[in-house]
This record gives structure tokens, C-alpha cells and sequence, in this order.
């Protein structure tokens, strides 16, 4: 059971945690187990529950980038159409770009989903993964900056780089790692800046994201107890709300700023619970 106001907590919590570089799965996962809440993580309601606010995050993303997105699906269409993508067509590449970035996630997902749902039981775990992602932050800026190649464009990433993006967003199937913080990691080592990694780890989300909702929130039908389809209601408005203002938030950041303090805050958050759970 999921009451209102820990919906509304667990929601407000996702929008912000998905899209910072700070895993929304080992927050959530871990939160509750701080708080001491009755709260089964690994039965099938909770997981349809996050769905549901990873959908409402989706959503957001997908209206605020809409601009891009209409022109990306049309360049994919022209280059059906023609049956060749333009080296002119940056909209066309960007779109093929992402759905190759997205295939192997999709499939690790489909996959492995059942194994890896025992994480979702294992607040300890969680911690260790978020220490752990806080250690990919930190590398991800320190082999940047031994890079000497200058900031390049989304389009100009090659197939391969986005598989590369791709199998580093599968990693957020494990709670505590972040899907934003490895796709900006790929991103920013594939030779693109903080600002157009950024972007493209949004764009790159919103379809895996969204894929997985379709799957799992029909689901939601077989509960006939209303209470617990209004509390992934509210779950699900309250993430969009986070969502919105934190997509603000880190579009101006990271034309300035680094993954510097995320990786401290993973470091210490991860760290800190790990040691209390296991002492």
C-alpha cells in the first residue's frame, strides 16, 4: 500500500532524481526504507507505481523538447522516403541516432528485468550502486577533460557512439545507477559538450521511458482497490510537476556547470546510507 502523501513524496522525488544525474530507482528504493514505511519494493503494484511517474517524467520531456521532436520524426520519414539520410539532414540523423541508441536498453530491459527486479528490495544495494555512480560522474569528467577533442555536435556522433550512449543507459536498470548520468557520461566522452549531451540524454530518454509505461501500465486495470490507482495518479502528477522545473533547472546549469557536484553528492549520499545500513 502507497498512501497520498507518500505518493506525492515518492513523485516529487522522481521527476527530480530521474532527470538529475542521481538515480530516481536507488532514491526510491531508498527513501522509504529510511523513513521506515511499510512499503513492498519488490512487488508488482510498486514497480507499476514507478512506471507510472517515469511516464508522467516521459511526458514532460516529451512536450518540452516538441519542437525537436517534430522536426526529428519528419527527418526520419524523409529519409524512409527517400531511403537515404543526408549528410545535410541533421534532423533525420539525430532521429536514427536515438532509435539506435535506444535498441539496446530495450532489449537488456526485456531481458533482464525479472533478475534485476530483487534490487528493488535491496535498499543496501541501492546505496552501493549510487556510491558507484557517483565514481562513473567523476571518471566521465576526468577522461573528458584528458580529451583533447573539441565539443562537437549531436549529428555529427557516429552509429557506433550511440550504441556506445545506448548500452550505457542500460545500466540505470540497476537502482542507484542514473540513466542522465550515463548517457551524459557516453555522451560527453563521444566528444560533445555538457550542453548538447545533455540534450541528447532527454531525447534519448523519453522513448526507452515511454516504451516501458506502454508495457506496464496497463497493468494498472488488474487493481480493482481505487486507492491505489489514486495514489499512482498522484504519484504520476506530482513527478510531472518536479519534472517540469527541473528540466529548466539543468538546461541553464550545464551551459556553465559540471557533473563536479552530483558525483560529491552521489559519493557521500551512497556512501553515508551504506554505512548505515550495514553497521
Amino acid at each position: 500500500m502507497i498512501t497520498p502523501v507518500q505518493a506525492i513524496i515518492l513523485g516529487l522525488l522522481q521527476g527530480i532524481s530521474e532527470l538529475f544525474p542521481i538515480s530516481s530507482l536507488g532514491h526510491s528504493v531508498i527513501l522509504p526504507r529510511l523513513l521506515g514505511w511499510n512499503i513492498h519494493q519488490n512487488d508488482p503494484f510498486f514497480i507499476v507505481f514507478l512506471v507510472a511517474t517515469h511516464f508522467a517524467t516521459a511526458t514532460v520531456l516529451f512536450i518540452f523538447f516538441w519542437k525537436d521532436w517534430q522536426q526529428i520524426i519528419a527527418g526520419i520519414f524523409r529519409s524512409l522516403k527517400i531511403r537515404e539520410i543526408k549528410s545535410t539532414d541533421t534532423n533525420a540523423k539525430l532521429g536514427w541516432l536515438l532509435i539506435v541508441g535506444t535498441i539496446p536498453a530495450g532489449i537488456l530491459g526485456l531481458l533482464f528485468e525479472d533478475a534485476l527486479r530483487g534490487f528493488f528490495a535491496s535498499a543496501q544495494s541501492a546505496a552501493a550502486f549510487l556510491f558507484l555512480n557517483g565514481l562513473l560522474l567523476f571518471s566521465g569528467e576526468f577522461l573528458r577533460r584528458r580529451s583533447k577533442e573539441e565539443d562537437g555536435k549531436i549529428a555529427q556522433l557516429s552509429f557506433f557512439q550511440a550504441v556506445k550512449v545506448g548500452l550505457l543507459q542500460s545500466i540505470a536498470l540497476i537502482p542507484g545507477f542514473s540513466r542522465t548520468g550515463a548517457t551524459l557520461v557516453g555522451s560527453l566522452l563521444s566528444g560533445l559538450s555538457h550542453e548538447d549531451s545533455l540534450r541528447f540524454s532527454f531525447l534519448l530518454a523519453t522513448p526507452i521511458i515511454g516504451a516501458a509505461a506502454l508495457l506496464k501500465l496497463p497493468d494498472l486495470l488488474s487493481y480493482g482497490d481505487k486507492s491505489l490507482l489514486l495514489s499512482a495518479l498522484l504519484g504520476a502528477l506530482s513527478a510531472a510537476v518536479s519534472a517540469y522545473f527541473t528540466v529548466k533547472f539543468l538546461i541553464k546549469y550545464f551551459q556553465t556547470k559540471t557533473l563536479i557536484p552530483f558525483a560529491i553528492y552521489c559519493l557521500l549520499v551512497g556512501g553515508g546510507i551504506s554505512l548505515y545500513f550495514w553497521r
